[in-house]
Parts: structure tokens; C-alpha cells; sequence
């Protein structure tokens, strides 16, 4: 199981609507088409909020941010992802999945969640 099955899992858990807009293997893809996917949901209002997953994070917030209305962040820890949402107001989360294990990203996640923008 990988970190986006893990997010999505405690995501429900904890009682929240998760509509997953891909991956659905392990195969190479595009990224950008992912986040540029996520990043609309997002703009267009069916979302709320958005989470990328991708090797650093870095590469789904610099698509994600091509599109007007977004605000994507990089977060490797929770203050940052904190920060993120209460100065920046970003709506859209980018994770490195080779960068932050697991239990980080949890803790990512929830911040980024509950925090609001100041």
C-alpha cells in the first residue's frame, strides 16, 4: 500500500469526502496531469481542498499553480503545512512520497486541515 492509499484511508476515517483523481498503479506517468487535475477540482469548486502526492512535491505545486484560483504548498512538516494554510491561504497540498514517511504525512494532512487562514 502506498502513501496515497494510507492519506485516503485515514482521510475517510476521520470522516472526510476523498474522491481520488489518480494514480491507480505504480507505472511512470505524467504528474502534471494529475495535479493540473486535482487543481481544477479544486478552482472549479468540487473540492474544497487538494492533496498531490508525487516524488518531491515540488513538481505538482508548480502545475498546480498554473491554474488560476490556486494556491498550492510544499509541506515536509507540519508547521510548515500549518503556515501554509494560515498566511498563504493554500488550497491545494503537495506531499514528496520519497520525502516524508508515513506518520509525517498524517501529521502534515492534519495540519493542513485544521488550520484556517488568519
Amino acid at each position: 500500500m502506498d502513501l496515497k492509499d494510507r492519506l485516503r484511508g485515514w482521510l475517510i476515517a476521520q470522516g472526510h469526502d476523498v474522491e481520488d483523481l489518480g494514480t491507480h498503479g505504480g507505472a511512470s506517468v505524467d504528474y502534471p496531469d494529475f495535479a493540473h487535475a486535482v487543481a481544477r477540482s479544486v478552482a472549479e469548486g468540487r473540492a474544497d481542498i487538494g492533496i498531490c502526492i508525487d516524488g518531491a512535491g515540488i513538481g505538482s505545486a508548480m502545475t498546480a499553480n498554473k491554474v488560476p484560483g490556486i494556491r498550492a504548498a510544499v509541506a515536509h512538516d507540519a508547521m510548515t503545512a500549518r503556515l501554509a494554510r494560515e498566511h498563504n491561504d493554500a488550497n491545494v497540498l503537495t506531499l514528496g512520497g520519497r520525502v516524508v514517511d508515513d506518520a509525517t504525512a498524517v501529521e502534515i494532512v492534519r495540519n493542513f486541515l485544521n488550520a484556517s487562514f488568519a
